[in-house]
């Protein structure tokens, strides 16, 4: 075992700097060819790899881990089924596991342990090489500088299922006060269809209080027994995953646990960090500050039917979950505005009895006083020492009263006199979605639409229960730097969210921003607390230089909270040329699709950053000028994902939390897919194939650079190229003699592969079909076909 272990350790430290591994894949010996890929978006411009002569399917995938300090158990359980109508003879592979101590590492095949052969990844390299050679598939190119883990040969028969179990012990990765636990999930991407069932759990155990507990790759289900306890759980059915998972988790003693992630990779340039923080895990029965809650209900006739049924029981649910101490009150509005008491009333068992009653008795009928119900709710908020939240529900266009947007907004925000929270829910498409957003924005809050076809409680009850246990109000977040003088400017810069927000208990605050100066530095953390001021403090580094990629994920998630801001200075301040500029570069570089950059979608387009595109942005953003109906609800409800998005890569998925209230740890929507686009006009999602992304690398799939005359000369259909926002200038005629031509499976080929980075390959190894990529490494510009 010490003999393993030291082998380990000396494979670890030869490919520290290495951030992309995965579980292990089935290679077919009997018949090479290239792994199977599902193609759930067919693209008529691609030729795709001839169909291998077997093939299998990925049933199902299982991931146990417990981490206990340092140290993850992890048993892996994968089940395959043969596809294909002849036996496959299989070898199971598994790339080993980045920069952490394996020991203990059993496979079973079927229940039975089978044996397998451990190789340092210089023996490994050649295994690599032999397969990619011989299947004429750059697939596990990604994985060369990696140690492996490969079994001996066994048989599949035809409609065969085979179960795989690999167990094996790790010392995780700890940097900045971070533990990083790496689940290597994307080779499941290579299988012939999408994985039926995908679902794993990690359970921490920690001597000392658990505090932050972040995935940068997936939108996860966080759950808190206690301060020393969390069970982290993802399940998903018919998906192909496409990433690693990754999960950050940090140990401290306090009220509240802070992180900073600092990410610079050029000289010369601001860098990016990424800021978590999350208040203590108390008991149940632990004493929480008090609040005022006044829940403010469209009754209208529009709202007859079930949208008054689900919009009661979504204020039963606020009512039945409020808590001794509290303060709340019911506002009902038509034409006229009525309140259930004329002063707020504290909650008790009876005062929630009597509330609910007033609740069942409402009925829908007459106009929309909007601005008379939000003024009446906010006259009624005067003590500012508890934090307080106006939750506003509307299902239409004001009609009666002040109509005017601009000055109903006015009117609101004149009313708060003590920074009370606004939240906006707009149901269904006839909302004012940018009378609502302004709402939000100046009453320091958020807007939340539901789709026709979705509940309101299921929106209601969610947002609720994210704010129910405020732990600070009115939190503001400094950098201090040594060294920094005041004609040097703030040491931070363009933060995300914007301006004080709340942070609540069981919630991750995520804020991401840039910094000009590296160093030592001190994070401020103020707010209040029953009207007290409380202050926390905590060590921080902005590095001067990254090395690599591992936390390439901050500048991507920065962008995507940057493009979500200027979308909403377009839409609330008017339009701009350097802003929309600036959209168009950031979708560019990232790959960030929205509704006015979807064009980058367009496989005729070229280069991907000119005045056309700016010209074609502009002609977008002419929809914004749509208020209401589903273009206006659509461009708003994927404007605020943009805001708050809280990962670089999450798939969508309604109602899970997010970065917070103006940025203190609630959102409903997760962060948009960055391979899509939400079409305004149907509010759909909308699948762009021809964008894609490998770790922090965005390639561009366009209709063959050469001209096309040249490619009918010769017989041949317009190539398929891939490039990079670097090279989707270049022209393979004009500019031909700046590019190297290097054929894919040659020794040349092989030679580039063993110069490039794990980054680089990761790109290398998803080249499709007979594609051609025309990329730049090293300063060198490159056809790789």
């Amino acid at each position: 075992m010490k003999r393993f272990l030291g082998l380990m350790l000396g494979l670890c430290v030869g490919f520290a700097n290495a951030v992309t591994y995965a579980q292990g894949v089935l290679i077919i010996t009997n018949h090479p060819g290239p792994l199977p890929r599902p193609i759930p978006h067919p693209t008529p411009h691609i030729r795709p790899l001839p169909p291998p002569s077997s093939s299998y399917k990925i049933k199902e995938l299982s991931v146990q881990a417990r981490v206990t300090d340092q140290v993850a158990r992890v048993q892996v359980s994968q089940s395959f089924v043969n596809t294909g109508s002849t036996q496959m003879e299989v070898q199971f592979l598994f790339p080993l596991p980045y920069d952490g101590a394996v020991d203990k590492l059993t496979l079973l095949v079927d229940g039975k342990e089978f044996p397998g052969k451990l190789m340092p990844a210089k023996e490994a390299r050649s295994v690599y090489e032999a397969i990619v050679r011989s299947n004429k598939d750059p697939a596990l190119l990604e994985w060369m500088g990696s140690g492996l883990f490969q079994t001996s040969v066994f048989p599949v028969p035809p409609g065969a299922e085979r179960k795989v179990t690999l167990n094996y012990n790790q010392l995780l990765r700890k940097e900045r006060g971070l533990t990083d636990f790496l689940f290597p999930l994307s080779t499941a991407r290579y299988t012939s269809h999408a994985v039926e069932k995908v679902e794993f759990q990690v359970a921490i155990e920690s001597a000392i209080d658990i505090k932050n507990v972040y995935s940068p790759t997936h939108t996860v289900d966080i759950k808190r027994p206690d301060s020393k306890h969390a069970v982290i759980s993802y399940s998903r059915t018919n998906e192909v995953p496409t990433s690693d998972f990754r999960l950050l988790f940090d140990v401290d003693k306090g009220q509240v646990g802070a992180s900073v992630i600092a990410y610079r990779p050029k000289d010369g340039e601001d860098g990016y960090f990424l800021l978590l923080a999350s208040p203590q895990v108390k008991a149940a029965d632990a004493e929480r500050p008090k609040k005022t809650v006044i829940f403010v209900l469209d009754r209208s006739g529009s709202m007859s039917g079930k949208k008054i049924e689900q919009a009661k029981s979504a204020v039963k649910f606020v009512l039945n979950n409020l808590r001794e101490g509290d303060m709340f009150n019911i506002v009902a509005y038509d034409g006229v505005v009525e309140s259930y008491k004329p002063e707020l009333e504290r909650y008790n068992d009876e005062t929630r009895k009597a509330a609910l009653g007033y609740v069942e008795g409402l009925y829908p009928g007459g106009g929309t006083n909007i601005s008379g119900a939000l003024t009446a709710a906010l006259g009624q908020l005067k003590d500012n020492s508890r934090p307080n939240y106006v939750m506003f529900l509307t299902d239409g266009l004001p009609t009666i009263g002040e109509t005017n947007e601009a000055k109903i907004c006015a009117g609101a925000k004149d009313a708060n006199k003590i920074r009370a929270r606004v939240l906006s829910f707009g149901v269904g498409y006839d909302v004012n979605s940018r009378l609502l957003d302004r709402i939000s924005r100046d009453g320091f809050g958020l807007s939340e639409y539901v789709r026709p076809d979705e509940d309101i409680e299921a929106h209601v009850s969610t947002v609720y229960s994210n704010i129910s246990s405020p732990v600070l109000t009115d939190v503001a977040v400094n950098f201090e730097l040594d060294g920094i003088k005041p004609e040097d400017g703030p040491p931070v810069n363009r933060v995300y969210p914007k301006g004080n927000f709340d942070l609540f208990e069981g919630q991750q605050l995520v804020v991401v921003g840039r910094y000009k100066k590296p160093g030592a530095a001190k994070v401020v953390i103020k707010g209040q607390v029953g009207g007290q001021e409380q202050k926390f403090d905590f060590p921080a580094t902005l590095i001067e230089k990254s090395h690599d990629e591992s936390f390439a994920f901050v500048e991507k998630l920065w962008a995507m909270r940057r493009i979500g801001e200027i979308i909403d200075q377009l839409d609330l301040a008017g339009r701009n040329d350097e802003m929309v500029k600036e959209l168009v570069d950031l979708s560019t570089k990232h790959g960030i699709l929205t509704p006015y950059t979807s064009f980058l979608a367009d496989e005729t387009m070229r280069p991907l950053a000119d005045a056309g595109a700016f010209r074609r942005a502009n002609e977008s953003l002419s929809q914004l000028n749509d208020a209401s109906g589903v273009s206006g609800v659509a461009q708003r409800a994927e404007k605020g994902r943009f805001q708050n998005a809280t990962n670089a890569a999450a798939p969508v998925d309604a109602f899970k939390p997010g970065p917070g209230l103006s940025g203190g740890g609630l959102r409903s929507g997760s962060a948009p897919v960055a391979n899509s686009f939400r079409d305004a006009k149907t509010d759909k999602e909308v699948a762009a194939d021809s964008v894609r992304q490998y770790g922090n690398q965005t390639v561009y799939s366009r209709k063959g650079l050469a001209s096309a005359s040249e490619a009918k000369a010769n017989g041949k259909a317009e190539q398929q190229i891939v490039v990079t926002p670097e090279t989707a200038d270049l022209d393979l005629e004009k500019d031909k003699d700046k590019i190297e031509i290097v054929d894919r499976f040659t020794d040349g080929y092989f030679a580039l592969v063993k110069a490039n980075n794990p980054s680089e390959n990761q790109l290398l190894s998803q080249q499709r079909g007979d594609e051609q990529l025309l990329i730049k490494l090293r300063g060198k510009n490159y056809l790789v076909r």
